[in-house]
């Protein structure tokens, strides 16, 4: 029985480089942008970046993932912080926030993956992760009497999807406050 050997050391450097650039290319110029202008800007051959991504569609499932990964990371991050004494509106209002901003600036990668059919059945525990951690959240500020009793996570989810991404900072500040307003417990 032979084990598999760990990736080497530039092959895991490379993949970051590529994930990295796919992320600011598909940014910057949308989901028109080039494998070689991605190749290009992570300083790769663009058989380097074959080796890892056989297509497009494969390489911008994978920066997707990559993002929902850290959206559940960071849910998880903010439900630790409430278990630990802060305050679960706080931490929700701080993931909101992030959550927005991060999606303010990632509009073309979301066009992206919409256009190339990039959707990653792998992503599906990530977005269950976030959803445990925000259904706590949400429960923690409802105890705590700071959120009404009858918001959910789907409600969270819903609002996130009207949410002015489109807009510049403060607009979106601005949003986020006339929502959390609403959304407090009476």
């Amino acid at each position: 029985m032979t084990s598999a050997r760990p990736p080497r050391a530039d092959a895991v450097r490379n993949r970051a480089k590529i994930m990295g650039a796919a992320h600011e290319q598909i940014t910057a110029h949308g989901p028109g942008v080039s494998m070689e202008q991605i190749a290009a800007a992570a300083g790769v051959a663009v058989g380097t970046l074959y080796k890892h991504f056989l297509t497009k569609t494969e390489l911008v499932a994978a920066v997707v993932a990559a993002s929902i990964t850290a959206v559940a990371d960071d849910a998880e991050a903010a439900r630790r912080r409430a278990a630990n004494g802060s305050r679960a509106l706080e931490e929700i209002t701080g993931f909101l926030t992030r959550l927005v901003d991060t999606a303010a600036h990632d509009h073309a990668v979301k066009a992206a993956a919409r256009t190339l059919n990039a959707a990653d059945p792998a992503t599906r525990e990530d977005e269950a992760r976030a959803t445990r951690a925000l259904g706590e959240l949400i429960h923690a500020a409802q105890t705590a009497g700071d959120l009404r009793a009858d918001f959910t996570v789907d409600d969270l989810y819903l609002l996130f999807s009207t949410a002015p991404t489109d807009q510049p900072s403060a607009v979106r500040a601005r949003w986020l406050t006339l929502l959390l307003t609403g959304l407090a417990a009476r």
